[in-house]
């Protein structure tokens, strides 16, 4: 009886060690991505990113948005931005001998956009970004020219803007368009190239710390 009460005793003290280190290391990571540690906060964005990449797909959303979702790279990060890029392909299917568009890229694009954007304000554990930047490409194909890889929608939104948002009932354009993103379209209604600007190369990362807590 004394050996399983002081076996018990031993495993309670070893998980409140373990409970103690983790919730001291997330405190680390907080205090320094709140005080503009660059390369804390560019490892709590890759951290979650990863964890979205070989999470399963929740069943509310659209899997060609959340394969866009898992496309998702950072392209910039500093103490108060995240800018990313991720992909939007549209989908076309093979009915009667042809192939019919059944989703447009750029429609496609603006709900990639409002998920990544709902997820990188509301969802990176340690670390709130007061601005996040989502750049969405697609394949572009010509006849005459090489297959290229084009931004057909880039749209920013600040904290404070994201606050005016109704995310459950707006449409996906309709918050694209309150955000004021930027694309074009032909007459056709398909999505044109945009230019974005160049991403920064000024970030002073800091080295030294440990790998952020996991969510995984």
């Amino acid at each position: 009886m004394e050996w399983a009460v002081l076996g018990l005793f031993i495993m309670f003290l070893i998980v409140t060690y373990i409970v103690v280190q983790g919730t001291r290391a997330a405190l680390a990571w907080r205090k320094a991505a709140a005080e503009g540690d660059v390369k804390v906060i560019r490892d709590i964005v890759e951290d979650s990113l990863g964890a979205w990449r070989s999470m399963k797909r929740p069943k509310e959303v659209p899997a060609e948005v959340w394969r866009g979702i898992q496309s998702m790279q950072i392209v910039e990060v500093d103490a108060e931005v995240v800018r990313v890029s991720c992909q939007a392909e549209g989908d076309f299917r093979l009915l009667n001998g042809r192939w019919v568009e059944t989703a447009n890229p750029l429609h496609e694009a603006m709900a990639v956009t409002v998920k990544g954007l709902d997820m990188l304000l509301y969802e990176l554990s340690h670390y709130k970004p007061g601005r996040v930047q989502i750049d969405v490409y697609m394949t572009m194909r010509e006849a005459d020219r090489a297959t290229e890889r084009v931004c057909i929608l880039s749209t920013t939104a600040t904290r404070e803007n994201a606050r005016q948002i109704d995310w459950e009932e707006w449409t996906p354009a309709q918050i694209v368009e309150a955000l004021s993103g930027r694309y074009r379209m032909d007459d056709l209604g398909q999505p044109l190239p945009i230019q974005v600007e160049a991403p920064k190369r000024t970030e002073a990362e800091h080295v030294g710390t440990p790998a952020p807590p996991s969510k995984r």
